[in-house]
Formats: C-alpha cells, sequence, structure tokens
C-alpha cells in the first residue's frame, strides 16, 4: 500500500544505513540500523506509523538536501 507521507526508502545493508524520503521533499540518512529493522520498516503496512514508532528517535541521521 502506498504511503502517503513517504515517498520512498532505501537501505544499504554494507553500511546499515536507511534514506527515507517524506513526500514533502526532505530527505533522511538514518545511520546503524540493523538490517532486521530496515525490513519492518519496507514491509509495514502503514509507513508513517511504523516511522514514528519505530524509527524516529531511535537511530542517528542526518538530514540531506531535499530529493
Amino acid at each position: 500500500m502506498p504511503s502517503t507521507v513517504i515517498r520512498s526508502v532505501a537501505y544499504r545493508p554494507d553500511a546499515r544505513e536507511l534514506d527515507v524520503v517524506f513526500t514533502t521533499g526532505r530527505r533522511y540518512l538514518f545511520h546503524d540500523v540493523p538490517p532486521e529493522a530496515a525490513e519492518a520498516f519496507r514491509t509495514a503496512r502503514i509507513k508513517g506509523r511504523h516511522f514514528n514508532a519505530r524509527i524516529r528517535g531511535r537511530y542517528a541521521f542526518k538530514t540531506l538536501s531535499e530529493a
């Protein structure tokens, strides 16, 4: 099911980085994200809710330029 707030999600397992782009164009790179957490996010039925409950506030991140 498409998300109304998340445009795209990409995960780089070698670097354990989760790249999240929101529909607003804001883009964040989360660090040291375990593969299981990235897969759970990718397969979550409601991505915005999953992001708020399981990603936001749990992993260090940096803001990237808007996509």
